[in-house]
């Protein structure tokens, strides 16, 4: 099982045929939940990359048992969400 940190957050959610789903903006590591921004423009990018940022109200909600590999810039989760 994957387990989520706060780490994790600015880096890319990939799906199983390696296509970007969108950016972590922030990380629950009590629900194991990633928050995902699908569309993220460059500046919200630049400051989740930095690891600055919230999730906002369009975020996907990705559990950890959803995410097969982490990696030092993406999560990839395991199947189609």
């Amino acid at each position: 099982m994957t387990v989520l940190s706060t780490s994790d957050e600015g880096k890319f959610l990939m799906d199983i045929e390696a296509e970007q789903i969108g950016i972590v903006t922030e990380v629950d590591t009590d629900e194991q939940v990633a928050y995902v921004d699908p569309d993220p423009d460059i500046a919200d990018a630049v400051i989740q990359g930095f690891g600055f940022g919230d999730a906002g109200d369009d975020d996907i909600e990705v559990p950890a048992n959803s995410i097969e590999t982490v990696t030092d810039t993406e999560l990839r989760v395991a199947r189609n969400l």
